[in-house]
């Protein structure tokens, strides 16, 4: 019967890793209909890049770092996944695959914040960093056996620390190294809107996403035996639902408009926000959690926009708010038969647990935070001065389909009379 139960559990993770592996073509899709036709194909083509790039690191070393022999710190061994055989556990490959899968999320994320205007080897460098000294040091912290936020008690059951926090914040840092987009403010500092070239690919994006998180927090139980994973998909789709409807008539209050891409950006926003406490409160929770996700996503979209960010996609917004608030929730809302199940941390302050586990969950969004913006303001930095952040300004107004690969994802629609540009 174990034999039985290993392998079912298998399957299960196995077929998870294939859905988290799939929300790549559904960030393809968002990301692209977000941003305007001359840079369509270059959108969607570096994310198959990023997946590339980011799979053959984190085989080599990212592994090896989150999921070694602790010092507490990183992983100091299984490099090109040299772990010995254990009898009884999860084959590694299929544990790699899993674990690579969320990895490729957190670049994709943390790409939103370059698009438009960063040079395609800036991407590549930056990717294979970002995937070999940041991404796996946090998530070693966080899940990594012997990791010091781990030995604390923090609940991320799913990342919303480890993955979307450190996405949301290396795309910030990206966007106010690189600077806005050309045309995106007036001489005065008001922003212009410039709507994605597809409205219908950012909702597709979308669903794919969504459709991808029933592996991304219900494949985190890393079992199937006791059908925990039904709860936690229960959860991550209260809290979406919620986020999608919050959003929607927050910025209906706030500009008058239903506006479909908040919408979109609150769904995001709640899965963001129940990552981390998806297997830890109550079903009422989950759905406070996702709507104030939802909401929150509105009103700093609209703030950062105002205060000369130009956050294409708004990554730091739906990733890294969400992020923060998703982290901080089970401090407040982890139920304590829930504890005992998902097996970390101490139930929250609304069930009589004191302010210890909400401690512990701002610590980590800290110590993770600020870990994330010095280590990818080092790196963007010195390619700024060595090889250069940002594309020539013709460049810039040709599109990156062209200036980069010599060829419009939209041949039809961006054909031009020779020896002129289009903006």
């Amino acid at each position: 019967m174990e034999g039985v139960q290993l392998s079912i559990d298998a399957v299960w993770i196995m077929l998870c890793a294939i859905l988290v592996i799939f929300m790549q073509a559904g960030f393809a899709l968002l990301e692209a209909g977000s941003t305007r036709m001359k840079n369509a194909g270059h959108v969607a083509g570096k994310q198959m890049l990023s997946f590339s790039l980011v799979g053959l690191v984190f085989w080599a070393v990212g592994y090896g770092v989150a999921f070694g022999d602790s010092n507490g710190v990183f992983g100091t061994s299984g490099w090109f996944l040299n772990f010995p055989a254990v009898e009884g556990e999860i084959p590694l490959e299929i544990s790699f695959l899993f674990q690579m899968a969320f990895a490729a999320v957190a670049a994709a994320i943390a790409w939103g914040g370059f698009a438009e205007r960063a040079k395609l080897s800036v991407y590549v460098i930056f990717g294979i960093l970002f995937t070999a000294v940041i991404y796996p040091v946090v998530a070693h912290w966080v899940w990594g056996d012997g990791g010091w936020l781990e030995a604390l008690g923090k609940q991320d059951f799913a990342g919303s620390t480890v993955v979307h926090l450190q996405g949301g914040i290396a795309a910030l840092v990206a966007t106010l190294l690189l600077g806005p987009r050309i045309g995106k403010f007036t001489s005065d500092g008001k922003p212009n809107a410039i709507p994605g070239h597809n409205q219908v690919y950012t909702v597709l994006g979308v669903a794919i996403i969504w459709l991808g998180w029933f592996g991304f927090n219900p494949g985190s139980t890393l079992e199937a035996g006791d059908g925990f994973f039904g709860y936690v998909a229960l959860t991550t789709y209260l809290a979406a639902a919620a986020g999608a409807l919050a959003a929607l008539a927050t910025v209906k209050g706030v500009l008058g408009k239903a506006d479909v891409p908040m919408m979109l950006n609150g769904i995001l926003a709640g899965l963001v926000a129940i990552t981390a406490a998806c297997a830890f409160v109550e079903p009422w929770a989950a759905v406070l959690v996702g709507a104030i996700a939802g909401s929150l996503t509105v009103f700093t979209s609209l703030y950062f926009e105002k205060k000369g960010i130009d956050d294409p996609i708004y990554a730091f917004s739906v990733h890294g708010v969400a992020g923060i608030w998703g982290t901080l929730s089970t401090g407040f809302f982890a139920s304590p038969r829930l504890v005992e199940i998902a097996g970390a941390g101490q139930a929250g302050l609304f069930y009589g647990g004191g302010f210890t586990q909400l401690g512990v969950q701002a610590l980590g969004v800290a110590v993770a935070g600020l870990y994330v913006a010095v280590a990818s303001f080092i790196i963007l930095w010195v390619l700024d001065k060595t090889i250069g952040l940002r594309v020539t300004e013709e460049d810039e107004v040709m599109g990156l389909d062209l200036s980069e690969h010599g060829s419009y994802g939209y041949p039809e629609q961006m054909k031009q009379e020779p020896g002129t540009v289009k903006g």
